[in-house]
């Protein structure tokens, strides 16, 4: 794994120096759009609403609109805040464990000792362990300033980052409200089914048959010959920047041809393979940027 921030972890005159690490991946297999009719890649571009041109990355910057004006703000003026200098995990309460709602869990991180000696490292997590306390800590990362939970997994510290109060919506429902009779046997029942499913839960356990299904599904469909030459989804010169393919139907062309020519299919017209349906739009993945 390959850490993602460096700072400390303070609380009084305590400084405990550790790396961040993403403890959490996506498995889902990746995919991308393509034209249903050649297999071409479906590229994104940014268009200036202005004079409809399309803009470099590198020349888009943050803006906030109050519905009449907007303000523009450049990587210099968000790095000027003070709070998005600062490296540190600042404690600012230590709280029952059982006091902190899950439905307030974003993110969770794992931390490492960045130190000579791990000294401080495990007294805070044994202290935190032997409280059973967590801490309520503020951070800065990727230009937010978060608020998170740092509590203990194993031998490990966690950081679990937090919705702030007013981002949990209440549940306002009025069936809430309506006066429900529960009989006795009815509770003794449901709880006679809640005993039968009973059981210490094994994450291992589980797979997501989903993209099981999916992997197979792929494998399946390359196995059979039924697909486009990769290259040839990015044209000849390959992904570019911005979206530009040059000499796609060409590639296309002589792709389809060879795939043909593999399968023993000779000249029969066949169009390639519609891709496997997609639930909404989204971009082609971008390198992830610490």
């Amino acid at each position: 794994m390959r850490s993602i921030w460096k700072g400390a972890i303070t609380f009084g005159l305590v400084n405990v120096p550790v790396k961040l690490y993403s403890a959490t991946e996506d498995h889902d297999v990746p995919m991308h759009q393509v034209h249903d009719k050649d297999g071409g890649r479906i590229r994104y571009q940014r268009i200036c609403e202005i004079d409809g041109e399309v803009v470099e990355y590198s020349h888009i910057q943050k803006a906030y609109d109050d519905g009449d004006r907007t303000v523009v703000l450049t990587p210099d003026d968000l790095s000027s805040l003070p709070v998005e200098q600062n490296r540190e995990i600042d404690v600012v309460e230590f709280v029952p464990s059982d006091q902190v709602d899950p439905i307030m869990f974003e993110r969770s991180y794992y931390l490492e000792p960045d130190s000579r000696s791990p000294k401080a490292y495990v007294l805070l997590r044994q202290t935190l362990e032997q409280t059973d306390r967590t801490a309520i800590v503020k951070f800065a990362i990727r230009q937010r300033t978060r608020l998170a939970a740092l509590r203990v997994r194993g031998d490990v510290l966690v950081l679990q980052t937090l919705l702030w109060g007013d981002e949990v919506r209440e549940a306002n429902f009025k069936s809430l409200n309506e006066k429900v009779d529960i009989s006795d046997k009815e509770l003794k029942m449901s709880s006679s089914l809640v005993k039968s499913f009973e059981s210490d839960f094994t994450p291992g356990d589980f797979e997501d048959e989903y993209q099981a299904q999916l992997k197979k599904l792929i494998e399946a469909k390359l196995e059979q010959g039924d697909a486009i030459d990769t290259q040839a989804t990015f044209g000849e010169g390959g992904e570019e920047e911005g979206g530009e393919v040059l000499d796609l139907m060409e590639a296309l062309r002589r792709s389809v041809e060879k795939n043909r020519q593999d399968r023993g299919e000779g000249d029969k017209a066949e169009a390639p393979a519609e891709p496997a349906e997609e639930e909404a739009p989204a971009p082609p993945k971008k390198r992830k940027r610490a």
